[in-house]
Formats: C-alpha cells, sequence, structure tokens
C-alpha cells in the first residue's frame, strides 16, 4: 500500500525462532527481503540511528515516514515486495491449512490449538511483538496485511490469533523493560496465549463502569471482580488486567483504573465455561473470575492510576486489525458468491448475467474495497507516528458493517443453499455480527466519530 514502511529498518530475524524456519513463513520473508531492497540513504541512515516506531515512540516513527515521503513522492497504492511476501505466506496458510478444517472447528466448538500452534512456528502470531523480545518488530499496516489473509480462512480462528495482539499491546505500548522481556519474551519462546481482560457482566462500551477492585496492601495488591467475554480465557498464560484502585466513584476513570498483568495460574483466578456463541465458535470465550487475587506491585504497568488511559490506547492499534479481519471475511463472501453466480443457471443463464445479482457483486466489491482502504488508512496513520483514533473507528465501524452486509448478500445470492450449513456462506453470516461488538460496538465507534469529527470544528 505505502512504499515506504516503519518497520524495514529493523532488519535481520530474532534469535530465537530464526534458526529452522528462515526459508519459510515471515522469519524467512524478511531475510529473503532484506536481501532483495535497497533501502537508500534514509532507510540506511535508519538502520544507524536505530530508528523503529514500535521502540522509538511516536516522533521517531513520523521522522522516518516525513524522509521516506519525500524519498518516494507520497502515497503509492504498491505494496513492497516484502509485503508481498508476508502476505503471500498468510494466504497460504489459510487456503491450505485453515479453510478445510474450519467446518469442522465450526461445528466441534474446540480450541484450534494445532493451527495456533502452526501459526507460531510460520511467524503470523506475535509478529508485531519488538525483536528484542523475540518478535518480527512488524508494524501495524504489516500485521493487517496478515490479519485480512488468516480471516479470509476463518474469523474464528483469526480472532484467537488477534486476541493475542489486544493481551499484549498494553505491554508493548506501557511495560517496561522487565515486564516487556519476562511477558512478552515469554509468547515468543512457545506457542502460548494471552488475553485482554476489562469487560464485565455490567460494563462493556461503559469501560467506567468497571466493578473488579484492587487494593494495595503492602507489596502487593489484592483483586476480586469478575470479567465476560473474554476471548482466549480459558487459554491465557497471562491476562492484562483493569481494576478499580481508587474507591472514589466521583474519581474519574482517567485516574481510577490501574492496568496489572495477572499470570493466569495465579491462586484465585477461575476461568468459567466456555460460551458458545453464534459465530466464530472456535474462538475460546469465557467469563473470569478473580478472588482474592494477589498481584505483586512490579506487575503494575506504568503507574497507579494509568489503566484506563493504557486500555484505551491499545484499541488505536488493535481496531485497524479488526477492520482488517473483517474485510477478509467480506472478501471471503465476495468470492464465494461471485463463483456461485458463474456456475449457477436460471432462466437458460448463469444467474450472474442477471443485471440484479450482478448489481448486488458490484455492490458488495466497491465496499470491500472501501473498506479495505479504511483499515490501511487507519494502520498507516498510526504507523506514522500521529493519534489515528478517528480513523481506527471509522475502519472499524464500516468494515464492521459491511462484513455483515457483504455476507447476508452472499446468502442471499445463493438462495436455499445459502440457508444451508453445508455451503460456507452460512458460517460467514454468523461470524460477521460479531465485528459489529467487540472492541467497541458500532454505536460506540460513531460516538467516537462524531466526538472526533465535531473537535475539529470547535478549535
Amino acid at each position: 500500500m505505502i512504499t515506504w514502511h516503519n518497520s524495514w529498518p529493523v532488519i535481520g530475524c530474532a534469535p530465537e525462532r530464526s534458526a529452522g524456519l528462515r526459508g519459510s513463513g515471515l522469519r524467512g520473508c524478511r531475510t529473503r527481503a532484506v536481501n532483495m531492497l535497497s533501502f537508500g540513504k534514509v532507510l540506511r541512515a535508519g538502520v544507524q540511528a536505530g530508528l523503529r516506531f514500535q521502540s522509538g515512540g511516536a516522533a521517531t516513527g513520523a521522522q522516518v515516514a516525513s524522509a521516506a515521503n519525500a524519498t518516494y513522492g507520497g502515497i503509492s497504492y504498491e505494496l513492497t515486495d516484502q509485503q508481498k511476501e508476508f502476505k503471500e505466506v498468510a494466504r497460504k496458510f489459510a487456503l491450505e491449512e485453515i479453510i478445510p478444517v474450519a467446518p469442522e472447528y465450526d461445528r466441534s466448538g474446540e480450541y484450534p490449538f494445532p493451527l495456533i500452534q502452526r501459526a507460531w512456528e510460520l511467524g503470523l502470531i506475535n509478529s508485531h511483538i519488538p525483536e528484542d523480545y523475540g518478535g518480527l518488530g512488524l508494524s501495524i499496516f504489516d500485521n493487517c496485511l496478515i490479519t485480512e489473509q488468516l480471516a479470509y480462512g476463518c474469523t474464528g480462528v483469526q480472532t484467537a490469533l488477534e486476541a493475542n495482539s489486544l493481551g499484549q499491546m498494553p505491554v508493548i505500548i506501557a511495560g517496561n523493560e522487565a515486564q516487556k522481556r519476562k511477558y512478552l519474551g515469554r509468547l515468543t519462546e512457545e506457542p502460548l496465549m494471552c488475553a485482554y481482560c476489562v469487560t464485565e457482566p455490567g460494563a462493556g462500551s461503559d469501560v467506567a463502569g468497571v466493578k473488579t477492585r484492587a487494593v494495595k496492601k503492602g507489596d502487593e495488591y489484592i483483586i476480586n471482580g469478575q470479567k465476560m467475554w473474554i476471548t482466549n480465557g480459558g487459554k491465557a498464560n497471562w491476562y492484562f488486567l483493569l481494576a478499580r484502585t481508587d474507591p472514589d466513584p466521583k474519581c474519574p476513570a482517567s485516574r481510577a483504573f490501574t492496568g496489572f498483568i495477572v499470570e493466569a495460574d495465579t491462586p484465585g483466578v477461575q476461568p468459567g465455561r466456555k460460551e458458545m456463541n453464534m459465530g466464530q465458535r472456535c474462538s475460546d470465550t469465557r467469563g473470569v473470575t478473580f478472588e482474592d487475587v494477589r498481584v505483586p506491585k512490579e506487575n503494575v504497568l506504568l503507574g497507579e492510576g494509568a489503566g484506563f488511559k493504557i486500555a484505551m490506547g491499545a484499541f488505536d492499534k488493535t481496531r485497524p486489525p479488526v477492520a482488517a479481519g473483517a474485510t477478509g471475511l467480506a472478501q471471503r463472501a465476495l468470492d464465494e458468491a461471485t463463483k456461485y453466480a458463474l456456475e449457477r443457471k436460471t432462466f437458460g443463464k448463469l444467474i450472474a448475467d442477471h443485471q440484479a445479482v450482478s448489481f448486488m457483486l458490484a455492490e458488495m466489491a466497491m465496499k470491500v474495497e472501501l473498506a479495505r482502504m479504511a483499515y490501511q488508512r487507519a494502520a498507516w496513520e498510526v504507523d506514522k507516528g500521529r493519534k489515528n483514533t478517528y480513523y481506527a473507528s471509522i475502519a472499524k465501524a464500516f468494515a464492521g458493517d459491511i462484513a455483515n452486509q457483504v455476507a447476508a448478500d452472499a446468502v442471499q445470492i445463493f438462495g436455499g443453499n445459502g440457508f444451508n450449513s453445508d455451503y460456507p456462506v452460512e458460517k460467514l453470516m454468523r461470524d460477521a455480527k460479531i465485528f459489529q461488538i467487540y472492541e467497541g460496538t458500532a454505536q460506540i465507534q460513531r460516538l467516537i466519530i462524531s466526538r472526533e469529527h465535531l473537535a475539529k470544528y470547535k478549535q
């Protein structure tokens, strides 16, 4: 999409897992890409200066972007060779390994650990973790390219993988060196999962309504509360947990909550039963209860009272990949509907030759292309070092909506067959709904968009 890229200055493979994978997966892609590409003076200077957005902060990302834009003359819609390889690895994995088994995982609700392990081996999970901690240090843009392809295969599998990204993001953006080495490094050493524990039975969109309490006693915090709808809740090795540390109900959310890293095997942590949901059934979704859970003060992120800012800040980086996942589902629905329309005949001709159907396909194609542009813009903005809240919410809201619309239209084109589980679009329609709910509902995104939009005119 954009010819410059913040991840380019980070070259080579992390030592932990690269030895046996240089010729395959994303680590192999990175090695081959580095050999093929001549980065020029700007990017060589970036390497020498150690410029990397993930660890260097927003100003560093903006510096790299500004110099690269000057070199390449602004926006280009051509992916780099490196990005094309990332995308191809993910697409091959989706087509050859996810799609053949996705229907059975949907029926059984079984957690797709073999696929997760394989994705870990290929570098398709945890790829945004900085290289210092064993990851590939890819940008949000590159991760979105990968996510769209994984979602094309099955959004249940993709959500299980993407939940790791959401759980890790608070540690990436706010963790100290020791926390990052311990908790991010652990996930790159073996295929372990983590989870983002914020939502509660009575606090979903209203994050300020979180009731889970953390009380400091000596060098520990005692945590009590219940979380709900936690993806990877029963599979996580550790959790990012948001809890109230200021008991004053008048204390603003910006100071009332603290973010913690909680080990899943800590006494008092009790995952509930796996929820059987409408769609994305192989994703592990549960409630998690915390009863007198003792967490050392060393596991506080950034500082007491900083939790709300950390939790919300993570969304600017994770909502573009969620939008990419919705786009991947929509693209799959469009492809399935198009193939069917070129096979099915009515009234003596292919249904694709009926204007009613061809116009439906045209509308579906328009929506998919625009959703893709929306998530790519949102990812590009945050990689450039800018606040992307406005674009991230637009991408998430639009892509979530069109995933539902395109999947429903695909079912319509399939007719009666589309209503049957023997055909793929029935699953796609069920899987699509959650994109309008998790990581901020479609309505919450519109609240954010309107707030950001109006603020421009009130200045």
